[in-house]
């Protein structure tokens, strides 16, 4: 059985700093997009940043220049380092990875910012 692990989430304080980890349990075989989505309180989940198997990145608009994606193929792992965190961006932050015969969440790792 899959399972992603998520780490990194927690406390910083406005402006600070947080890089979120997932790592994979298990086998995925022929992995394509990476991704992390969050979902706030009272708000819709939408991705965040996402990473294609060649190395394309997107991002939403708030978080351009701020947050960065990486991945490694060998430990099929995907990151997101966060810098200049907002408060509005509180929430539980979930990875996503996707192949061409399912589609895999984590857990959720929350990430609080707040003074």
């Amino acid at each position: 059985q899959v399972q992603l692990v998520e780490s990194g989430g927690g406390l910083v304080q406005p402006g600070g700093s947080l890089r979120l980890s997932c790592a994979v349990r298990g086998s995925i075989f022929g992995i394509n997009t990476m991704a992390w989505y969050r979902l706030a309180s009272g708000k819709e989940r939408e991705q965040v940043a996402a990473i294609t198997s060649s190395g394309t990145t997107n991002y939403i608009d708030s978080v351009k220049g701020r947050f960065t994606i990486s991945r490694d193929n060998a430990k099929n792992a995907v990151y997101l380092q966060m810098n200049s965190l907002k408060p509005e961006e509180t929430a539980v932050y979930y990875c996503n990875i996707e192949s061409p015969w399912d589609n895999y969440w984590g857990q959720g790792t929350r990430v609080t910012v707040s003074s």
